[in-house]
């Protein structure tokens, strides 16, 4: 039985192998239409989400298997005081595979030691997003048909942004890779990212305005200044608007560049540039169905049987 806690629980070859299902999949869907013919998939959601659990409820549906859960903690035991752990035990009595998202860094770690089915983390706290990683390659490889290579530039809000951390940490097994670090000092890339890109001599830059790196990026990942990992609504409020991409600064962009942003959206890209052929954040969703899939077929040892 095996869990994904982290992007790094699977080796680049790994990787690759699931992402190539993925594409057989987007490429022949009805070919997978009955993969998951009588499995479960509970979605444990302790805190909200839209495309995350939609997302995997989909990508379940679309296999052909059955979907259960609760979106909110107090939807769940865990408003009488239930732990992850027992929690876990009793999720693994009616169904096959598990998604859980949790705001405490490292609660889907404990449910996983605990449980007699695979669990994937679905995003703890601001710590790891891994799908939401795989759903970042995936939309990488699948556009620019490579892994590496190519300069990105990382905008918004880097200290608290999981998705962030996670991409960084997967990105660097892959050569060729620069980052750009775009982000007002409060909300900087953490030190012990930067101190680990150095030990691994992986080039980086830190720089205040877009406006200053947009023409050498190959791809930009915007991500949105969250509220929710604020501890005071002032400082939320003075930074909330700090970047805000717009047909204005994209003009100086490279003319193949890519924009990707995890979502949701709140005001961080105009509405206006959703028409750019250089906005991928839309169909970067829809790769988020496709590489979860192949994630649920591979942890369910069922990939080889379709």
């Amino acid at each position: 039985m095996r869990h994904l806690m982290n992007p790094l629980d699977f080796s680049v070859e790994e990787l690759d192998r699931l992402f190539d299902l993925a594409g057989r999949i987007e490429a022949d869907p009805a070919r997978y239409a009955h993969a998951c013919d009588g499995k479960k998939l509970a979605t444990c959601f302790y805190e909200p989400s839209t495309r995350t659990r939609l997302s995997f409820e989909a990508a379940m549906l679309n296999l052909g298997g059955q979907v259960l859960g609760f979106s909110d903690a107090a939807s769940s035991s865990a408003a009488k005081g239930e732990s992850v752990s027992d929690t876990i035990r009793i999720i693994s009595c009616y169904a096959d595979i598990c998604a859980m998202r949790h705001p405490k860094e490292g609660a889907p770690m404990v449910a996983a030691e605990r449980s007699g089915i695979p669990v994937i983390n679905a995003g703890d706290g601001g710590h790891q997003h891994p799908t939401q990683t795989l759903t970042d390659l995936l939309t990488i490889r699948s556009l620019k048909k490579r892994l590496g290579g190519f300069t990105i530039g990382l905008c918004g809000d880097l200290k608290f942004g999981r998705t962030v951390h996670s991409l960084i940490n997967a990105l660097i097994r892959y050569n060729d890779i620069r980052f750009i670090f775009i982000s007002p000092e409060e909300l900087k890339v953490p030190d012990y990212i930067t101190d680990m890109l150095t030990e691994k001599k992986v080039p980086y830059e830190e720089v205040i305005r877009l406006e200053d790196c947009m023409p050498e990026l190959d791809l930009l990942y915007m991500t949105r200044v969250q509220k929710e990992r604020f501890f005071n609504e002032e400082d939320y409020v003075r930074l909330k608007d700090f970047y805000i991409l717009d047909k204005t600064k994209l003009s100086a962009a490279k003319e193949d560049m890519l924009v990707l942003h995890p979502l949701p959206r709140v005001n961080e890209i105009s509405v206006e540039v959703d028409d750019d052929p250089r906005a991928v954040y839309f169909r970067q969703a829809q790769y988020g169905v496709y590489v979860r899939m192949a994630l649920i077929l591979t942890l369910l040892g069922i990939e080889g049987r379709v």
